[in-house]
């Protein structure tokens, strides 16, 4: 579970197993025993959510779409796609 980088106590990474074929650019989120996905592309959606309230969703999407492109280049270099 490669860790991409942490904001705010928030801890954003990626399974080292995305499925198979693998899934489109996401990223997960952890604080305590809240967790949520986004997706990233083609832009930044919520996939799911566990414990997080609405008002840190907001935030957090906020800091996803602030940092797209670096999610996307880490994505791509961890997973190998062009």
């Amino acid at each position: 579970m490669p860790t991409i980088f942490r904001k705010k106590g928030y801890r954003f990474f990626f399974y080292s197993n995305e499925g198979d074929p693998i899934e489109s650019c996401h990223i997960h989120i952890r604080k305590g025993s809240s967790v949520a996905k986004f997706w990233v592309i083609p832009f930044v959606s919520l996939e799911n959510s566990y414990g997080f309230s609405p008002v840190e969703l907001r935030q957090l999407a906020e800091i996803v779409g602030k940092n797209q492109d670096f999610i996307e280049r880490k994505w791509n270099e961890y997973f190998g796609v062009d």
